[in-house]
């Protein structure tokens, strides 16, 4: 195919890109590639910009015998995307076309090679956003998770349960141990205060079976004696 033959595919691909195709030179051109990438949670009000490919095309004069020099940019100044990167991914989508190149080789090729770029890169985003969302439900199905092990506590296993049922009965054993303690000593307390209270409240024969009858008697003698003594001290000094 000479130039002749070139310069008539790219008027077909103007047809097609009326607006995404620009000349470079007689032998080259680039195609602005739009993606078609739709994001779920983009605000409607608010809308991202639409990542955009530059692919430049040059064409070898042997074309299509052999295969055009393909560039991959972006537009200058075009706002970052957050699932495409032309620096770290422009290898990975040019090498998507090799497979299409070898199979057009002797053909035509520019329009095929546009609509597999597109697709292949279309591919990616679509990819990296879906492991990313993927992240996103992970975190928040974790951070769920713990928030309802706050109310549901632990799962319970046969050891954590004999653990348990262990340390319950040995409190419970201790419980009643204390119980049976403070009832005992309770009981002889009151018993002390008892009879305590009965030795104040002796009748007269338990005085008497304790010795105690014989005391106070005599007691009583004792102070009838000394006061006798006095007052007949005091009677015979009247007389003198």
């Amino acid at each position: 195919m000479g130039r002749e033959e070139q310069q008539e595919e790219r008027e077909v691909l103007e047809s097609i890109f009326p607006d995404e195709i620009t000349d470079i030179s007689d032998t080259a051109y680039r195609i602005s590639i739009q993606l078609d990438v739709e994001d779920e949670n983009e605000d409607p009000e608010n809308p991202t910009e639409h990542p955009t490919l530059l692919l430049t095309i040059t064409l070898p004069e042997p074309y299509p015998s052999e295969p055009p020099v393909l560039a991959l940019s972006t537009p200058p100044n075009s706002a970052p995307y957050p699932h495409l990167d032309i620096t770290i991914d422009r290898e990975r989508l040019l090498s998507s076309l090799f497979a299409a190149i070898d199979e057009n080789l002797g053909m035509q090729m520019v329009f095929t090679l546009v609509s597999t770029l597109k697709e292949a890169a279309e591919t990616l985003v679509a990819e990296r956003r879906a492991a990313a969302q993927e992240i996103t439900e992970r975190e928040a199905r974790k951070a769920e998770e713990e928030e309802n092990r706050k109310f549901l506590g632990e799962a319970v296993t046969r050891e954590s349960f004999l653990a348990w049922q262990e340390k319950f009965t040995a409190e419970q054993r201790e419980g009643e141990e204390r119980a049976v303690e403070a009832e005992a000593e309770g009981a002889g307390a009151k018993k002390r205060a008892l009879a305590a209270e009965k030795e104040k409240r002796l009748t007269g024969r338990e005085l008497w079976e304790r010795g105690m009858v014989g005391k106070v008697e005599e007691e009583d003698d004792d102070d009838d004696d000394e006061e006798g003594v006095a007052q007949g001290v005091k009677d015979l000094s009247v007389v003198g």
